[in-house]
């Protein structure tokens, strides 16, 4: 493949990355407010339509692994794009025909959020193919600035269109984001895989990819200190809201300020991720970095009257830059060092652990500041981040510098000749 049409075939795929992450953006703040605004959802349903948006990682996170193993990579891709953008237009559908239901909405995010779990291990494992070594650890950056731009810029333009379009019809939007991601992806090119006679059993695929990241030395560390993160940021989405209006009284707007400027911090992380891994190596950067997401979980809950929204701002970028960092150097070590037939199980497996830890971070955030306040819960879950750097101390990586070095070190232990007998 030229480095031209190598260099073509990235961008494609990152438009339709791109592209269906804006439509997401935007179905993210329609969809509850159809909910809220057009049937007048309760509490509890809403909290049914959030679950629903995050359970899938639980149910099918392991078995996609293997799903995606098996089914063509771009076919997957396509199919999940296909179904979302169906699952989400079917809401203006049935409202024009006045059958919409809240019920409707539950399932509506249950496909959504299953299809999205084979899309993104699909996503994610399909990079490496298209991509060269040398230039993974930036790409995955540049996938993680747009993220964080996504971030940013979604929910305004999601409230901007719902205020002109309506809440319904702006779901409109998220289907076509879908289905624009699908014609990108099926012009690039499939993934050639000789496929085995007789696959193993689903359950035994599942174990393999387990233990492989499981007992990694360099892997598993990683994987345990993005489940730390990942488990602190579960329960900020929970608390932040209820932190900034009920404990700092902060209006409206400045609530949708101060969260949304998370999207900062991920846009610094991403744009420095290359730089800081070059100057003090991959291993030494995540280390670096999970401090420093640990000093941004403290700085946030600081501080009364205004100076504690200047301590939210500073605390929420600080602490986003520092998980970009870890998350963009960790994914772009598996797709180095995973076998290519273990790839998807990786991915899988991971995604499966570390997001799995989102919603129970928030349920018990949720418990705790029930009964301590929010502000003694951020304090406790910044505690709970401190975990994540320990993960890292207490094994392997301590000693690299570059998470590389461990498969270097193992490579030229298995190549070395074994001592002559006495």
């Amino acid at each position: 493949m030229g480095v031209g049409h190598a260099a073509g075939v990235f961008w494609r795929w990152w438009a339709a990355g791109t592209t269906s992450a804006v439509g997401s953006a935007v179905g993210a703040v329609a969809l509850p407010l159809t909910a809220l605004t057009v049937l007048d959802a309760t509490a509890f349903e809403m909290g049914l339509i959030a679950a629903a948006s995050y359970v899938a990682w639980l149910v099918i996170g392991l078995p996609a692994g293997v799903l995606t193993q098996r089914l063509p990579l771009r076919g997957t891709q396509v199919g999940a794009d296909l179904a979302r953008a169906l699952a989400v237009a079917s809401v203006p559908v049935a409202w024009w025909s006045d059958r919409l239901t809240v019920a409707h909405l539950v399932v509506t995010a249950l496909v959504v959020s299953f299809a999205t779990v084979l899309f993104d291990v699909a996503n994610s494992t399909f990079l490496p193919s298209i991509v060269d070594r040398d230039q993974l650890q930036s790409r995955n950056s540049l996938t993680s600035a747009t993220h964080a731009t996504t971030q940013l810029g979604g929910p305004p333009l999601g409230g901007l269109a719902v205020q002109a379009l309506g809440a319904v019809p702006t779901l409109l939007v998220d289907a076509a984001g879908y289905l624009v991601s699908a014609a990108l992806l099926r012009s690039l090119p499939a993934r050639r895989v000789d496929a085995p006679d007789r696959w193993p059993p689903v359950g035994e695929m599942i174990r393999e990819g387990w233990r492989y990241v499981a007992y990694h030395p360099v892997m598993g560390p990683g994987m345990w200190a993005a489940t730390a993160v990942n488990f602190v940021c579960g329960a900020q989405l929970a608390l932040y809201p209820l932190h900034l209006v009920r404990e700092l009284h902060a209006p409206a707007g400045l609530v949708g300020l101060l969260l949304a400027v998370e999207g900062i911090g991920s846009l610094v992380g991403a744009a420095l991720t290359s730089r800081i891994t070059a100057r003090i190596g991959t291993a030494r950067a995540l280390v670096v970095a999970g401090f420093v997401s640990v000093g941004g979980a403290f700085v946030v809950p600081w501080g009364t009257g205004w100076p504690a929204y200047v301590a939210f701002a500073v605390g929420n970028v600080v602490f986003a830059a520092g998980v970009v960092v870890l998350s963009v150097t960790t994914r772009t070590y598996r797709q180095i060092a995973s076998p290519p037939e273990l790839l998807s199980r990786v991915m899988a497996t991971v995604r499966f652990v570390s997001w799995g830890a989102i919603p129970v971070g928030g349920l018990l955030a949720g418990a705790l500041a029930g009964v301590a306040g929010t502000r003694a819960a951020l304090l406790v879950f910044a505690f709970a981040a401190v975990c994540a750097p320990l993960a890292l101390l207490l094994s392997p990586v301590r000693r690299l510098r570059d998470l590389t070095d461990h498969d270097r070190a193992a490579g030229d232990r298995r190549a070395s000749p074994a001592p002559a007998g006495r």
